[in-house]
Parts: structure tokens; sequence; C-alpha cells
């Protein structure tokens, strides 16, 4: 009886044990995050113009990479999966916390869809209205001296100036002197607010607030073009927005039943830039189905060379990875938005 009694005790003390085991593996949070391939959706379902519906075949697809909170188990499944890869917490949220992260992606998605707008409505002929509101706030570094600034807030004069672009107001503010106290004009939660600091010393050497920032601009078209991008974060659909609203636009062919995905920011000038995780958006839109895949082409400066012996562009990193896992998918270079029309134009 007592045999009995032992087994039934270290049976259940095992069945602990593993359960402890597993739940660990499967639940307890790392200070790291995977980055994995993500998916390639359909344009079509958040683009919409009145009159103007995409009744085209073949598809514009938006692709995105997969972000999680490493757990033991994932983080050994990444050490051995050839496209995802363990990514530091600072990298990916520069410290900020969940939500703040996510107040972030959210903005930068905003911002390259107003772009994304702005670009396409242009090309496409149609009336476009564009009302720069100033700097969104996107971070503050440790070293900056505007404490009162937070994440969300938007900076709409310095020094009683406006300027009509982020460029205007750092190139403005790189005049100054480090040490130089500025009075800053910003908008937080819909109230106007004034805050007055001494100017830092930046990483690139010029003189500035300490900020990461993104523009905040009001875009107007006629016809209205609404854009909902769900669950989709950060600005590098940018390029594929404007390829999207192009098309319903004008009512041009320009896909020719093709299923093509890409990635990549887009600038007011139409350029287009480059982004992270391009690998796993080549893997996302092989499993979607694409055929064609722009990629940012950024050539690189004898600076960038000379700092980064190995650099790999955008484009190469695509090139390469799609020879390996989708060969007969076509991989086109794209520096701006003009390319990629003319691509699809004269590639059928």
């Amino acid at each position: 009886m007592k045999k009995q009694t032992r087994k039934k005790v270290l049976q259940y003390g095992i069945s602990i044990v593993l359960a402890i085991v597993i739940l660990i593996g499967f639940f307890w949070p790392l200070p790291q995050y995977i980055e994995s391939p993500g998916s390639a959706d359909n344009l079509k379902s958040f683009v919409s113009i009145k009159d103007h519906p995409d009744k085209r075949a073949g598809k514009f697809m938006i692709t995105s990479v997969k972000l999680a909170q490493a757990r033991p188990i994932t983080y050994l499944l990444a050490k051995v999966s050839p496209y995802s890869s363990i990514e530091s917490e600072q990298s990916v949220t520069g410290g900020q916390n969940n939500d703040t992260y996510v107040k972030m992606q959210d903005f930068y998605m905003q911002s390259a869809i107003n772009e994304a707008k702005a670009v396409a409505v242009k090309a496409a002929h149609k009336k476009v209205t564009k009302n720069y509101l100033g700097i969104y706030v996107m971070d503050v570094q440790k070293n900056s001296r505007f404490k009162h600034l937070k994440v969300g807030d938007t900076i709409t004069k310095v020094d009683g100036h406006h300027f009509e672009n982020a460029f205007g107001f750092q190139k403005f503010i790189a005049k100054k002197s480090v040490g130089e106290r500025l009075r800053v004009q910003y908008q937080h939660n819909g109230k106007l607010k004034t805050t007055t600091a001494p100017l830092i010393k930046l990483s690139s050497g010029r003189t500035g607030i300490g900020i990461l920032l993104t523009d905040n601009v009001k875009i107007k078209t006629q016809p209205n073009v609404k854009v909902n991008p769900g669950q989709i974060g950060g600005p590098s659909g940018g390029l594929m927005f404007s390829l999207q609203i192009y098309g319903q636009l004008t009512g041009k062919n320009i896909r020719h039943g093709q299923n093509i995905a890409g990635t990549g920011t887009i600038n007011p000038d139409g350029t287009v830039g480059e982004i992270g995780g391009i690998d796993k958006k080549i893997v996302a839109a092989k499993k979607a189905g694409a055929t064609i895949f722009f990629a940012p082409y950024l050539k690189p400066t004898k600076a960038v060379l000379q700092l980064e012996p190995g650099h790999v562009t955008n484009y190469q990193l695509a090139k390469r990875t799609a020879k390996k896992v989708a060969p007969h998918m076509k991989v086109v270079p794209v520096s701006n938005f003009n390319q990629a029309v003319h691509y699809l134009n004269t590639h059928h």
C-alpha cells in the first residue's frame, strides 16, 4: 500500500514539474522580441473611393512582419528558423511601454497614409490640399531638456516660427547653438501649450531638441480617399498604398491581372525609403502568391560604405531572399513612385 502511495506521489510530483516547465516555456516573457514573416494583404479592402471601385483583376498587397515578445520556446525556435530574428526590446520599442509603442506605430502609419494620398492624387491629376500641422513627437531622448513634451504631442512653432515641413523646423534649429534656449509651442491633448528649454548636441553633431519625429499632416482630396489600415502599423506601406490609390483614381489597368506585393516608405516628393525586415516580407509575399515585389533601392553613399563595408541594400537582401524561397518572383528595385508606375505600364 505504501509502495503504491509513493508511486502516486512521485507521478503527481512529476506532473506538477512538467506543468511548470510547460508554463514557463510557453508563457514566461523574455526581454527580447521575435520578428518573423507576417502577411501580405490585399489593399482592395483597405482603400475606398466613392465612384472609383477597384474591379480590376489582380491585386496590390501590403506586406508586414510579425512581431511578438519572446518566450523560451519561441526563442529556441527562432534560433533555428532561417527567416526569424531575435531583436532586443530596446531596438524594437526604444524603451517605450507597449501602449506608447503602439501609439507610435499608429502615428507612423497615419503619416504614411497621408503622404501616399498626396502623392497618388497629385499623380492622378486630382485635387489635393495639404495642411501641415507640425511635428509629431514620437520619442523624447533621455538627454533632451524638453521634458514637458510627450509622445503624441504636435510641435506647431519654434520661437514663433511655423514651417511647412519637418526639414524647415530642423534647419531653423540647427542654426542655433548648443545650450541656447528655444521656445516651443505644441498641442497636447487638444490644448495649446508652450515650453522653453536649452538645445542639446545630437548624435549627428547638429543642434536639436532631442526628439524622434514624424510629420502631422492633414490631407483633403477630391474625390475623398478613405484608408483603413486595420491592425497594421508603421510607415513601410506608403508605396503600396499610393499605387492602390492611383490605380483606383485613374481607372487604369496598371496591374494587368498580376499579384503585386512590395514595401517602402513614401516621401512628399514621391521618393521611396528603405525599411526593415524585407527578407521576411519576401516570404510573406511568396505565401500570398505574389509574382512581383517592389523593393526600395537607395544607392549607398561612400560614407555609408566606409562605416559599413558589408552594407546590404533593401533590394539586394530582397533579391537574395527571393532567389532562395521564391525563384519565380520578380524583385523590382524602385527609388520613387513614378518608377513603379512606369514598370507596371511597360511590363504586363
